[in-house]
């Protein structure tokens, strides 16, 4: 009887919860007909939005900025996200944008070293690796001279990395949290809602946002034929203090330790060395300054689906161009639509993958929407030259979005993201030319139909993706 009226409880939230038709269904079978394993697995994977976030970690961001001037919302992506309580674009940056895995390493060894107060670091990954032990060295050698270290590592993406091998920064007097640890089983815990973002912040100055793990298979002091095809957005200027808000409450939510923002305008100190640092000229990459940038924080601890009710915008309002490049293509059917009907409408709709990424199982799952947005018209590119795990989405000249979001119901619904909306035409140009020199060096692919087999080992691993 117990059995029945939990089985029974957990059916009535399943209903209760924003999720799609088809996820619906599939928890609902599984709790019904299988309740042995459909009730355990939905307590240790099933939830999404959990309001015991919420009510712990409380608003993101002051909602009284949602009434900014409309000259603060330049699409209607941007006022969609500021109608949820997001910030609205901030002017005035200096944007450094690095596509190669060296060259944002050198950056980010540079913009520690500047650091002379604070050095505040979340990542999804820390390898055991030359990468990950640079990154504890610098951070370690820092706190020793006495610049306040913060290091933010997820739970399960950091497993076998946030014990013995961050213990050199906790003796050097840095502070290691764990967001979320699967092991040892505490309060706040989760095996399914991870912290996906990517965040690095030195004295409330200057950050670095994008798809890039602290691990040799995302950047590193030399190249390497293994290394991800990966990029990260470097910035100083006004959007930093609305990325060191989303560290901040991560941090308090992880270690009960709540920071703010110095009274004193980080922007009026000498920042100088941390664009130089930024910048890596030596590398080549593109400085861009005064760069409009907003930024957008998604997950469980996010009342709305904000990236994507932005998403959905953007594909709505584009008129020339929607062009992606993702890792994962696994949405769900209202962006398939989307992108469908603009590709029928004439709009130049281009997606770009990984010929093979480092999930098989997430090559099977796109097939279906590869082929129902390419028989719409879609252009569909496959990067034969290793594995792609940049971000990016370019809608028109109006915005790019860059940032921790793969374009999939994991990123989209499940993960804590953090994503940087850029509305600077020269920005949004400089990626589409790299968008464009990625489709230069890739195949023009048609799916095909596949046979029944193919097709059911194709939306089984769609269903299962979210849990990937």
């Amino acid at each position: 009887m117990a059995g029945f009226l939990l089985a029974l409880l957990l059916a009535a939230r399943v209903l209760q919860e924003k999720r799609q038709p088809g996820s619906t269904l599939a928890w609902l079978l599984a709790i019904a007909f299988i309740p042995y394993l459909g009730v355990p697995l939905y307590l240790l994977l099933g939830g999404r939005k959990l309001n015991r976030f919420m009510r712990i970690k409380g608003k993101l961001y002051d909602q009284s900025e949602s009434s900014a001037p409309p000259e603060a919302a330049p699409t209607g992506a941007a006022r969609v996200v500021m109608a949820a309580g997001m910030p609205p674009p901030r002017p005035g940056n200096k944007v450094a944008l690095h596509h190669s895995g060296e060259s944002a390493f050198h950056a980010l060894m540079a913009l520690c070293e500047s650091a002379k107060e604070c050095i505040h670091i979340s990542t999804f990954i820390l390898g055991r690796d030359e990468t990950g032990r640079a990154v504890i060295d610098i951070l370690s050698r820092k706190a020793r001279e006495g610049v306040q270290v913060r290091l933010l590592l997820d739970g399960l993406g950091c497993l076998w990395s946030s014990g013995k091998f961050a213990q050199p920064l906790r003796n050097a007097g840095g502070k290691v949290g764990r967001f979320l640890p699967v092991l040892p089983l505490q309060w706040r815990w989760s095996a399914n809602l991870r912290n996906h973002r990517k965040i690095v912040v030195v004295d409330h100055c200057a950050a670095m946002v994008g798809g890039m793990n602290l691990a040799t298979s995302f950047m590193g002091p030399v190249p390497s034929r293994k290394r991800f095809i990966d990029s990260a957005v470097f910035l100083c200027g006004s959007a930093v203090a609305d990325i060191e808000e989303v560290f901040f409450d991560d941090w308090a939510y992880a270690t009960n330790e709540r920071l703010e923002l110095p009274e004193d305008d980080p922007a009026a100190a000498d920042v100088q060395a941390y664009v130089a640092a930024i910048a890596a000229p030596d590398a080549g990459e593109t400085l861009l300054p005064d760069s409009a940038i907003q930024v957008i924080p998604s997950g469980p601890d996010v009342e709305e689906d904000t990236f994507h009710d932005a998403l959905i915008t953007a594909i709505m309002e584009a008129r020339e161009r929607i062009w992606i490049v993702t890792p994962y293509f696994v949405p769900d059917e209202s962006v398939i639509k989307a992108l469908a009907l603009k590709a029928r409408a004439g709009c130049d709709v281009r997606v770009l993958v990984p010929l093979r990424s480092n999930h098989p199982t997430a090559d099977l799952a796109r097939g279906p929407a590869l082929r129902e947005i390419a028989a719409a018209g879609a252009i569909i590119y496959a990067y034969p030259g290793g594995m792609v795990h940049a971000k990016l989405m370019v809608f028109d000249d109006a915005m790019a979005i860059t940032g921790s979001p793969n374009l999939d119901m994991r990123s989209i619904y499940l993960n804590f993201e953090i994503a940087l909306f850029h509305y600077d035409r020269r920005e949004i140009n400089v990626y589409g030319e790299w968008a464009r020199m990625m489709q230069r060096s890739s195949h023009i692919i048609k799916p095909e139909l596949v046979s029944k087999s193919r097709a059911w080992a194709e939306n089984f691993c769609r269903l299962i993706s979210p849990l990937l």
